[in-house]
């Protein structure tokens, strides 16, 4: 009972507190303006994803002071605070890419100095496969590749706020089934959770204000150490992990390496994930936004029907998802042929 009613008050401190930061956005002139690549036709504010980070941060500091496992609860306090404010000078003053990344490096370090890295994973119909060492390097680009494909994604309104909210009930879920309802890692998904709900009341298209990067690359970062935090405490958590974000996953990287044969500026502005080629080729954006909720869904689902233990599952996750992103590609060209 306590967790909804403390899942309420967060929402609708969230939603209030967007519409302070907005309006404090609007007099510092914090806009994004419209231009050729973007999806939004009338300036907005961005940095609505302040909110987020602070009913986050703020969650983790007090199940902090609460629990015994302080300090991996402090590294991510320290950590997200350093990843949110790389994001809001982004949005301040747009940080150079070398600059930007070199940043989001040290702090993928710091985390690892902190809280380890993944010495196992498990691959469906495989088996586990142990790391070893090569763990640092993997979960070093775990944590920077999950911060960047967030805030690559974060392009259309509703779409990353959506994916949130999604990703982290399914958080709750996974840690609730394995009896860690107290536990400082389900009062952060919940807070993630509740302020990305309070946050949409104002990001649903049409949006009255942006993320921005601060909000994006704390989320990217909150989703890429979720499964960190839990190794201990869920089972195979860095598999559900990335089944959770796939949809997100695998729009940037198959993006990634057609651009990067292409011989494109990967890193550049463009609009050629799957989710702006459909908003060019016509769909509305509260739809493709839908999808990206409903396939994140899914990833939820499968991951639960995982750790259950269900029979279908580990085909469904290592054929059954890419099948269905191939096929979403094949749409995608096919709607852009058609329009």
């Amino acid at each position: 009972m306590k967790e909804l009613i403390a899942f309420f008050v967060m929402t609708a401190l969230a939603y209030l507190g967007v519409e302070i930061v907005r309006n404090w956005l609007m007099k510092r002139q914090v806009i994004d303006l419209p231009n050729e690549r973007s999806s939004h036709s009338v300036p907005t504010p961005r940095g609505g994803g302040l909110v987020i980070v602070m009913i986050t941060l703020a969650v983790a500091l007090v199940s902090m002071f609460l629990s015994q496992s302080w300090k991996e609860s402090l590294v991510f306090v320290i950590v997200g605070c350093g990843v949110a404010w790389i994001g809001w000078q982004d949005d301040l003053k747009s940080l150079s890419p070398k600059v930007r990344f070199l940043l989001q490096g040290l702090a993928a370090l710091a985390t690892i100095l902190g809280l380890g890295y993944f010495d196992t994973v498990t691959i469906p119909l495989l088996g586990v496969l142990h790391l070893g060492l090569m763990g640092i390097p993997i979960t070093l680009l775990w944590i920077m590749g999950l911060i960047n494909a967030y805030n690559f994604m974060d392009g259309i309104d509703g779409i990353s706020g959506s994916v949130a909210l999604t990703a982290a009930i399914g958080w709750m879920l996974f840690l609730g089934v394995n009896g860690q309802f107290s536990s400082p890692l389900f009062w952060i998904a919940l807070a993630i959770a509740a302020s990305n709900l309070g946050f949409l009341g104002h990001n649903w298209s049409p949006a009255r204000i942006f993320m921005g990067d601060v909000g994006s690359t704390f989320l990217g970062y909150c989703f890429a150490v979720l499964p960190l935090l839990s190794v201990d405490k869920v089972q195979d958590a860095f598999l559900l992990g990335v089944i959770v974000m796939w949809a997100y996953i695998l729009d940037t990287l198959i993006t990634f390496i057609r651009r990067l044969f292409k011989r494109e500026r990967v890193f550049s502005a463009h609009r050629t994930h799957i989710y702006q080629r459909l908003v060019i080729s016509g769909f509305q954006v509260s739809s493709i936004t839908s999808l990206y909720l409903l396939l994140t869904s899914l990833g939820v689902v499968l991951a639960y029907a995982w750790i259950q233990g269900y029979e279908f599952a580990p085909a469904a996750i290592i054929i059954g998802l890419p099948l269905l992103w191939i096929i979403l590609i094949g749409f995608t060209k096919y709607r852009e042929n058609k329009s």
